[in-house]
């Protein structure tokens, strides 16, 4: 006789090479279930009700009803299982402290077995370690060892699925938001913006990826995110296509070393999760405890709001956070140069700045947002160094050299000449009035002086050095 299967959904709302449903397939009826517990009001909380919308009409094209339901996950599985007479419950890990002890909590009380998957990630967090069997500290090795390891094939979708199919659920409601000119959410929409990505503009990737005013990157971290895509499908179809070009295309090398560039960031996203499972109070400590007692500046809040609302005066950095909050959305190496500007310049912990992300990124990821700060901080493993301190203006002349990416964020500064753009502050008078800007009214004078700022951070520094010395 059939089982009954509750397939529990996450951060995995496809059917691709999603294992979890696979082998429920396999085994029985498959009852899809969603739990929708999410309370706060966030932009990757609105993606994913987009997504839950998106999955659920992909399910009904099927002939599947995907049960929602909304409240605390242990209870709510507890009961479905009890509705459905369910046989058992097959679901993804997610790797957060929260969620470890849910999935305990839910192994103590339920008294039908439980099937886990490794659904989201290339390998089992964890289980990739050095020669002293300790985990990686190092990017570059923790690269080559899994680069050596046999990646497991994505699964397909199975064949045939003996779904349920009753009264259709109601997806929580959706705030109105301009971020809907920005997103489309589904599986499709993210496989075929991969597969666009591959064969048109990957080649292109490690030479341009660096500079935000060129579409040169796969905007897919939010479908990574919100599992509208398996990193295991990116990295065998990257691999097959660098196989098939091999054969047919004499640019070959052009194209292997910027496909490894790209899968480099892929295996990032990994050794995120890896330190998070190894380390799991990295969300809210350093990764290195000496920085436990780094001086950080009691947080001024109208530099703080200054920083959140691009108004710092550096136009790269205005430009990156004023993308996030028009979109949601800011591209990595700008990521980089407002963090290292919160963190370095302005000498605010961290930590307000991975609370801001999260609150308006729509790629929030727990594993990847913690490193990226605890990198920029120069505070966990394999992390940019303190001492290395982004100067923002250089960074944009460097990366936006045209000044695509800071025209388009701050128009105000578009009839600028470019030989100013980068620091207005430095335009003569005369230039300014003829742009029509006026310094400390439609363009903010810089909060803090570049120099000036560096220094601090650095006698910062060398102070938490001292303090380690002597202890």
């Amino acid at each position: 006789m059939n089982k009954t299967i509750i397939v529990w959904f996450k951060d995995d709302l496809r059917i691709l090479d999603h294992p979890a449903l696979y082998h429920a397939a396999m085994d029985g009826k498959v009852i899809p279930l969603y739990i929708h517990n999410e309370t706060e009001d966030t932009n990757s909380e609105w993606y994913r009700l987009q997504a839950i919308t998106a999955f659920q009409q992909q399910l009904q094209d099927k002939g599947a009803t995907l049960v929602i339901k909304q409240g605390n996950p242990v209870q709510i599985i507890q009961e479905v299982v009890q509705a459905f007479n369910a046989d058992a419950v097959y679901y993804h890990y997610q790797y957060g402290p929260e969620s470890r002890k849910q999935d305990e909590q839910l192994m103590d009380c339920l008294s039908v077995p439980v099937r886990r998957f490794h659904g989201n990630v290339l390998t089992e967090p964890g289980t990739i370690l050095n020669k002293q069997q300790k985990p990686y500290k190092v990017f570059t090795s923790f690269w080559k060892s899994l680069r050596s390891l046999p990646i497991a094939k994505p699964y397909p979708v199975p064949h045939k699925v003996d779904w349920y199919n009753g009264k259709a659920s109601t997806v929580p409601h959706t705030k109105n938001s301009q971020l809907n000119m920005y997103w489309q959410a589904g599986e499709q929409q993210a496989l075929y913006k991969w597969r666009r990505f591959l064969h048109d503009q990957i080649d292109d990737y490690q030479e341009y990826r660096d500079f935000p005013g060129v579409d040169a990157t796969s905007r897919l971290s939010h479908h990574l995110s919100h599992g509208e895509i398996s990193p295991k499908l990116i990295w065998h179809e990257a691999k097959d296509a660098l196989e098939i070009t091999s054969i047919e295309n004499r640019l070959q090398h052009t194209m292997e070393e910027s496909t490894e560039t790209f899968l480099k960031q892929l295996v990032w996203r990994e050794f995120a999760y890896h330190q998070l499972t190894f380390f799991p109070h990295i969300i809210d400590q350093p990764l290195q405890t000496k920085f436990q007692a780094f001086q950080w500046q009691k947080p001024d809040p109208m530099l703080l709001e200054s920083w959140k609302k691009g108004l710092t005066g550096y136009p790269l950095v205005d430009a990156g956070m004023r993308q996030l909050l028009e979109t949601g959305y800011m591209h990595n190496r700008v990521r980089m140069v407002t963090g290292s500007f919160l963190v370095k310049h302005l000498l605010i912990h961290w930590l307000e700045g991975q609370a801001w992300f999260s609150r308006l990124l729509v790629d929030h990821d727990l594993a990847n947002n913690t490193m990226g700060w605890q990198w920029v901080a120069g505070t966990g493993f394999d992390s940019s160094p303190f001492f290395r301190i982004f100067n923002p203006v250089k960074q944009a002349e460097k990366f936006d050299p045209d000044g695509t990416y800071i025209q388009k964020w701050l128009p105000e500064l578009r009839d600028l000449p470019i030989e100013h753009l980068h620091f207005p502050q430095k335009a003569p008078e005369e230039v300014l009035q003829d742009a029509g800007i006026t310094l400390g009214k439609d363009y903010p004078h810089p909060i803090i002086e570049h120099q000036y700022a560096r220094e601090r951070a650095l006698e910062t520094f060398q102070q938490l050095k001292k303090e380690e010395r002597n202890h």
